[in-house]
């Protein structure tokens, strides 16, 4: 039962950070990155909603 709380606890952690990465990259995307064409920034928003902290760790990156 411990192990049951304590994976549920880091499942929520993490869920929590993968949002977080979602909404930054998507932010980041739209408000700040003016010269980018409209189709990367919509490849950029996908990959965040599907793969968020790991697109998030790859975008600062490469776009940073």
């Amino acid at each position: 039962m411990v192990l049951g709380i304590t994976l549920g606890i880091w499942g929520t952690l993490l869920s929590i950070i993968a949002i977080l990465s979602a909404i930054w990259v998507i932010y980041d995307v739209w408000a700040k990155q003016k010269r980018m064409k409209d189709l990367h920034k919509v490849v950029w928003t996908v990959f965040a909603i599907i793969f968020s902290i790991l697109t998030a760790i790859v975008y600062y990156f490469v776009r940073k």
